[in-house]
């Protein structure tokens, strides 16, 4: 099946937090990105249950007159239940070992799995919005020289395009 879909990560937030708020900066990237996509013919919206994502994505749903489908599968990793203070390390090391689980966490590969599973159920002209540690494991899967590096390079809002034709993905950055 041929299809192009649009990976998204959430506007900028005040926080991590499932109930974290957009700031008043994330509203304007949120009015930016219903622009950008109504540009991009969009046609049907998917979002994580995280309140930051599902504002980033209401201000295109409004304006193209469509629902956003919750699913709990773009839910961000949970990397570990407890408080690691060298968490970017350890998430870098997640990067390179797909099964490295830390305590109360889910491993890249379980998060990645989950992903893919809602990828692999996109139609054609949908809009995605995750978050940065779960949309950096699906361009890795979609992309295996995408890593930690291209991650710590992600933006708030982000989009990424993923065009699927024959099977083979092909991905792009397409916000600036």
């Amino acid at each position: 099946m041929n299809k192009t879909i649009y990976l998204i990560r959430h506007c900028q937030a005040t926080g991590q937090a499932p109930d974290a708020e957009l700031t008043e900066a994330g509203k304007k990237q949120a009015q930016d990105l219903a622009e950008f996509l109504q540009n991009r013919q969009v046609i049907h919206f998917i979002s994580s249950p995280f309140t930051r994502a599902i504002q980033s994505i209401e201000p295109a749903a409004d304006r193209m007159d469509l629902p956003i489908e919750i699913d709990d599968r773009l839910a961000e990793r949970v990397l570990s239940s407890e408080d690691l203070p060298d968490w970017m390390e350890k998430l870098e090391e997640s990067f390179n070992n797909a099964d490295l689980k830390f305590a109360g966490g889910e491993s890249g590969k379980e998060a990645t799995d989950r992903a893919m599973e809602v990828l692999n159920e996109m139609k054609d002209r949908t809009a995605a919005v995750t978050h940065g540690n779960l949309l950096g494991l699906l361009l890795k899967q979609i992309d295996a020289s995408y890593g930690f590096s291209e991650w710590k390079r992600l933006t708030n809002p982000d989009v990424y395009e993923v065009e699927i034709r024959g099977g083979t993905p092909i991905v792009k950055r397409v916000w600036s």
